[in-house]
């Protein structure tokens, strides 16, 4: 059997990558697989443009898993845990709740949509399935950024700009970061009409077997008043134990 050993470099490459998790340098790439400058610069680019690699451009240009790959990875995961586990459970606190529910996952500084699922009646979103929205008004940015040391959060919201998408949206760095060490405190966060000035959104971090946060799920509805958002926040975190502790988390 013949091996293409552009193809070979190429996912070696990208497992290379995904092991780093903050993003790799060509020349780092280069000394640890011992291959050419010339042809890690030509796969490295081919990826980038393919979606399966993103570039972080800071003080030195780096290399880190695109959204393309990671789309490739979830149609995996869908066929097995998210689709066993996850899937069915939103779809039944979507039920239950008579919300609209998400899973969703960090993509760089942005969450990432995954699943979707809507009650009788569902409410009108701009959310869906691959959908990108920032993580700094989201209650699922929020709910993620909540697993993360300041520090972290910090570095990951650098070259966030915090624009007022509504004019309930957070747009100072420290009042989002003392809101997210609220949401640290109480287990779940919340989207106060950040996102859309009509809709509210509950957010609670999910976690794997090696205790790490994978994303997180969220509820959204028409705002009103007379919601307790706290109450509802609540039954979120029990259902987020649940579905964390159906993939091998143990609390």
């Amino acid at each position: 059997m013949k091996i293409n050993r552009t193809t070979e470099r190429s996912i070696q490459i990208m497992q290379l990558i995904a092991k780093s998790g903050e993003g790799l340098e060509m020349d780092e790439i280069c000394e640890k697989l011992s291959i050419p400058r010339t042809s890690c610069y030509d796969i490295l680019v081919t990826l980038v443009h393919m979606g399966m690699l993103e570039v972080n451009i800071g003080v030195k240009r780096s290399y880190k898993i695109g959204l393309n790959a990671y789309r490739i990875g979830m149609s995996y995961t869908n066929n097995r845990n998210i689709s066993e586990i996850i899937s069915p459970a939103l779809k039944e606190l979507s039920k239950e709740l008579q919300k609209t529910c998400f899973f969703g996952v960090l993509e760089g500084n942005k969450i990432v949509y995954i699943s979707k699922f809507e009650p009788e009646n569902p409410i009108i979103t701009t959310a869906t399935i691959g959908t990108k929205n920032p993580v700094y008004n989201t209650s699922l940015g929020k709910a993620i950024l909540s697993t993360m040391s300041e520090e972290k959060i910090r570095v990951l919201t650098a070259d966030i700009d915090f624009k007022p998408v509504t004019r309930f949206t957070i747009t100072d760095r420290d009042i989002f970061i003392k809101n997210i060490e609220v949401v640290k405190s109480r287990g779940f966060a919340l989207d106060e009409r950040e996102l859309e000035e009509h809709m509210e959104c509950v957010g609670v971090p999910i976690f794997d077997e090696k205790r790490e946060c994978i994303g997180a799920i969220s509820a959204s509805s028409l705002y009103r008043k007379d919601e307790d958002y706290m109450a509802l926040g609540e039954i979120l975190k029990k259902r987020a134990l649940e579905i964390s502790k159906s993939l091998g988390f143990m609390p």
